[in-house]
C-alpha cells in the first residue's frame, strides 16, 4: 500500500482577492467546490493530499463575489467516507446541495437519508486514485432515478461517447466536470466533439477549471469553446469555482481572474441560464 507521504501536498488558494468588484447574477450556484477538514482520514492511496480548507473559506468567496449556492462534490481523497461533505451541508442546509461518492452496497434508506440531507448525485471518477468507476451505475443508476439524483462523472475526452451513452441507456442525467478535460489549443475540433455529446439532450457540462486544460496564456481556447457551447446550448451548461483547485503543485490562479474569465467568456445574455437557471433545475426542482 502506497505510503501516506508519497501523494503531493497541494498548494493553498491565494488569499481572497476582488479587485475590480466583481459581482456574478443575483441567485448564482457554484456548481463545483470541496471542501477538507484537518483531522478527516484520508485514502491510502490517492493522486494529492489536500490542505484543510473548510466551508468558511468558501463562503468568503461567496460574499465576495455574490455567490448565493453551492454544490459540494465528494473529492476522490475520501473514497466512499462522505462525512466531511455531509457537515457542510449540515452547516448551510438551505443553501448547499451535495455529490456524493457511494458503491452498490448503499442500501435504500441510505439512499434516503442522503437525500433528506441535501444529496443530489453521485460522482464516477475515471481519473483519480480512489474513486469510483463504472461499475457502479449498474447497481445503483435505477435507485438512484427514484430519488431524482444525477451521475456526476470525472473523466477524460476518450470517455465523452460511453458516457452520453449511459445518459441516453439509463435516462439519468450526467453532468461532465471541467470540459472533460479536453486539450483546447484546437478549440475548434473541441467544439464540434462537446457539441455532439451535448445534442443528444442527456448531458451537462462544467465549464470549470481551465487551468486543468490545454490552451494558452491567454486562454483564448477556453473562451471560443464556452461562447460556441453557449451559442448553442446554453442551458447545457454549468458554472463552478472547482474552489480550493485541488492538485495545482507550481502555481494557483486568483479567485477574481477565473470568474472575470467566465464571465468574459459566457455572453452577456447567457449569464442568467448559466450561472442561475441551469443548476437551479438539477440541483433544486424539488
Amino acid at each position: 500500500m502506497a505510503s501516506l507521504t508519497e501523494a503531493a501536498l497541494c498548494l493553498p488558494p491565494r488569499p481572497l482577492r476582488n479587485r475590480a468588484g466583481i459581482k456574478l447574477p443575483d441567485g448564482t450556484c457554484d456548481s463545483h467546490l470541496h471542501v477538507f477538514a484537518a483531522d478527516a482520514p484520508l485514502a491510502a492511496v490517492r493522486s494529492y493530499t489536500p490542505r484543510p480548507e473548510t466551508l468558511a473559506g468558501w463562503l468568503a468567496l461567496a460574499e465576495s463575489f455574490n455567490i448565493a449556492r453551492g454544490i459540494v462534490v465528494q473529492p476522490s481523497v475520501y473514497g466512499l467516507d462522505n462525512s466531511v461533505l455531509l457537515t457542510a451541508l449540515a452547516a448551510e442546509p438551505k443553501r448547499l446541495r451535495g455529490v456524493v461518492v457511494i458503491d452498490g452496497t448503499a442500501g435504500d434508506a441510505e439512499l434516503a437519508r442522503l437525500r433528506r440531507l441535501g444529496v443530489r448525485g453521485i460522482r464516477i471518477n475515471l481519473t483519480n486514485k480512489a474513486g469510483i468507476g463504472l461499475e457502479a451505475i449498474e447497481a445503483l443508476g435505477p435507485r438512484i432515478a427514484r430519488h431524482g439524483w444525477h451521475l456526476q462523472f470525472q473523466v477524460k475526452p476518450n470517455s465523452l461517447d460511453v458516457v452520453a451513452g449511459i445518459g441516453r441507456r439509463t435516462g439519468l442525467t450526467a453532468v461532465i466536470d471541467h470540459l472533460a478535460f479536453m486539450p483546447l489549443d484546437e478549440p475548434g475540433n473541441v467544439l464540434a466533439a462537446l457539441r455532439r455529446v451535448l445534442d443528444g439532450g442527456t448531458v451537462l457540462l462544467k465549464i470549470t477549471a481551465p487551468y486543468r486544460l490545454r490552451d494558452n496564456t491567454r486562454r483564448d481556447g477556453y473562451r471560443e469553446v464556452v461562447a460556441g457551447l453557449a451559442a448553442t446550448h446554453p442551458e447545457r451548461l454549468l458554472w463552478g469555482s472547482d474552489w480550493p483547485h485541488t492538485e495545482l503543485f507550481e502555481a494557483m490562479p486568483e479567485e477574481d481572474d477565473l470568474v472575470a474569465l467566465a464571465l468574459d467568456a459566457l455572453p452577456r445574455h447567457c449569464h442568467e441560464t448559466v450561472f442561475v437557471r441551469n443548476p437551479d433545475a438539477l440541483y433544486w426542482s424539488d
